[in-house]
């Protein structure tokens, strides 16, 4: 019965996961032909807003892609793909917004990009190891060293589950920032801010969905280590 539930649960987060990226790319294709009545890129748009915080020495890159902005707290950068950087649409905007969104936490301290940050590391070491010790684990058998071994690799796996639960407020509060932004700031207005409203909520979901996905299979993991154990 596990087995079967087990698949069952993958593709469940598979459609969920699916769903999840085909809509935040179509959303960003409808309302990446809407200009903003200003006439300002994307781009522009990221420069304003990190000046007006003070950020004056966080700089501004285009990358390849799409849909592969991001802020590197690293480098101190904001990276806009190419389908944002010098686009003039509502979504390129929005997107732009969120990532200096980013910045602003970093620079203000804001508390859950804080721990998620300081996770990183103890996460990275659950995404490398988790499938190797629960696989042999499952070698092992159900005997008491095969069993310990599954549990230490569904813990491993938990790291990462932890992880996506962290970073949902991280993101809401990005998109939250640059939606106020925006709108204090006049750069959108009426409909231009509902549709750039409509683009962040359908990247949102994307980390929502993973964190949903993960959560599945982590449900998945201790379905067939309790199955194993009964065998």
């Amino acid at each position: 019965m596990f087995f079967y539930t087990g698949y069952g649960l993958i593709i469940i987060g598979l459609l969920i996961s699916l769903i999840a990226s085909w809509n935040v790319n179509a959303t960003f294709k409808r309302y990446s032909n809407t200009r903003n009545s200003r006439g300002i890129t994307a781009s522009q748009v990221a420069r304003q807003i990190l000046d007006d915080n003070g950020l004056y020495q966080v700089t501004i890159e285009r990358v390849s892609g799409n849909l592969t902005d991001h802020y590197d707290p690293r480098a101190n950068v904001v990276r806009l793909s190419d389908a944002t950087y010098s686009s003039t649409s509502t979504a390129a905007i929005g997107v732009a917004a969120h990532e200096c969104g980013h910045a602003v936490q970093h620079a203000q301290g804001y508390v859950p990009i804080k721990i998620r940050s300081a996770v990183i590391p103890v996460t990275q070491i659950g995404s490398r190891l988790w499938y190797i010790v629960f696989l042999l684990g499952l070698v092992l058998g159900s005997s008491y060293v095969g069993y310990t071994l599954q549990l230490v690799g569904i813990a491993l796996f938990s790291l990462i589950v932890v992880f996506q639960l962290v970073t949902l407020p991280v993101e809401f509060n990005a998109s939250s920032r640059a939606m106020r932004t925006l709108e204090s700031r006049f750069i959108l207005s009426g409909d231009e801010l509902t549709q750039a409203r409509k683009v962040l909520t359908a990247a949102a979901l994307t980390y929502v969905a993973a964190l949903v996905n993960s959560i599945l299979q982590l449900l998945r993991l201790l379905a067939i280590a309790r199955g194993n154990r009964r065998n």
